[in-house]
């Protein structure tokens, strides 16, 4: 009868931990995904263009689309945040919305969602998709689609 319990406890926790053990893993990468994206809404609401660029690939090879079409490297996306919203009023409050995060591998994430901006001079928002590729220890958004 022991023989039995055993045999019976011992498949269940290859059960749990060959299926289950993945997916803690998966869910702790999916926080950290999650944690880029809370500290740049934080970033931006706090006026700090500079900490939300944190999120981003520092690398010429950082890919950027908006409607004014592509552009490469973390400073030039720097530059167009900072030129697009120069002052706090501008910023306004960022909030994401209907996120969709799904891991492709151990170093890529794809997220998709909409954005909005909450501003005095009138609410703006849209749709975005962002490559994310872990760097370093670091998810780091490579790619960034938003329109």
């Amino acid at each position: 009868m022991c023989n039995k319990k055993c045999l019976l406890s011992t498949i269940c926790l290859f059960i749990l931990f060959h299926f289950c053990g993945p997916a803690a893993a998966q869910s702790k990468e999916e926080s950290r995904v999650r944690q880029l994206l809370a500290t740049q809404v934080q970033d931006w609401n706090q006026g700090d263009v500079a900490g939300f660029m944190q999120g981003y690939w520092n690398d010429d090879s950082l890919l950027f689309i908006n409607k004014d079409g592509p552009q490469y490297g973390w400073q030039p996306v720097l530059d167009h945040f900072k030129k697009g919203y120069p002052n706090v009023e501008a910023m306004g409050e960022l909030t994401f919305n209907g996120l969709i995060l799904k891991r492709l591998s151990g170093e890529y994430y794809f997220v998709a969602g909409q954005w909005r901006l909450h501003r005095m001079s009138g609410d703006m928002g849209g749709q975005f998709t962002l490559l994310l590729r872990k760097i370093k220890g670091e998810w780091r958004i490579v790619v960034d689609h938003t329109s």
